[in-house]
């Protein structure tokens, strides 16, 4: 057995869970998983948000391997397949050059395409606004916003912007469409507007992982998370909040 390139191979998996928004605990998890799968002695994996550090040891010889992650996004069904696949070499083994084979493959699968991705995050835009107690006005200004947002993300994202500011642009955006729109006479509630649009921007993944990091005993996975959370709605309040005091104390305008 090439020890070296299960290590490899393992750390990859991790990797790729990691960089889709996967818990830290079930990132260690599958790779343990994966290792344990082919018979070595001991497996340990170590993970926060930024980077994966992994050691295993067989014929009492040990293989450690410090793995950098520096994007993180989310994709749910990536996270599906390699947990699947890990349970799977439990009960049917598999040539490491195979998983390395599927492990590319799921890594680099297609997403869901543009004009669907801004379809929905228009739709959801609109149906916060509803939630939120808006009225059809507030539907359809929320979606259209919506939709804005989104792109200006998607080509912000591109151009490898950072997250913080990318979230304030967002912000920035939402409450400038709105108060454009008000402008223009359409008769729209600014607050229920606004917060539905930005509900496309707040961290929802994050708050979720940060909670059952802590539960599951990682706090420090947790903590980071937590942070980060709360480093997004900081920056979501700066982008929506400099439009809204510009509106008010400088133009005379009301919410």
């Amino acid at each position: 057995m090439d020890m070296n390139k299960l290590l490899h191979v393992s750390t990859y998996a991790g990797r790729i869970m990691l960089e889709s928004g996967a818990e830290t605990y079930r990132v260690e998890e599958t790779i343990c998983r994966i290792c344990y799968s082919f018979g070595v002695d001991e497996a340990d994996s170590f993970v926060t948000p930024t980077g994966i550090m992994v050691s295993i040891c067989h014929d009492n010889k040990t293989y450690s391997l410090i793995n950098r992650v520096k994007s993180r996004s989310v994709d749910l069904n990536k996270i599906d397949k390699i947990n699947e696949l890990s349970r799977t070499l439990q009960s049917e083994p598999m040539d490491l050059s195979h998983i390395l084979k599927l492990l590319k493959e799921i890594d680099n699968g297609e997403r869901y395409s543009i004009p669907l991705t801004l379809a929905f995050s228009a739709l959801a835009a609109g149906t916060f606004s509803i939630l939120f107690g808006g009225g059809f006005n507030d539907l359809l200004a929320a979606t259209f916003i919506g939709l804005i947002i989104k792109i200006v993300t998607i080509k912000f994202q591109k151009l490898s912007i950072n997250e913080f500011f990318i979230n304030c642009i967002g912000g920035a955006t939402a409450a400038s469409l709105t108060l454009l729109l008000v402008i223009l006479g359409f008769k729209i509630n600014i607050d229920k507007t606004i917060i539905g649009a930005i509900m496309l921007l707040v961290p929802g993944l994050a708050i979720t992982n940060a909670i059952r990091d802590t539960i599951a005993g990682d706090f420090l996975a947790g903590l980071t998370k937590a942070a980060e959370a709360f480093l997004i709605a900081i920056s979501i309040a700066v982008g929506s909040g400099a439009i809204l005091s510009f509106w008010i104390n400088t133009l005379g305008g009301n919410i």
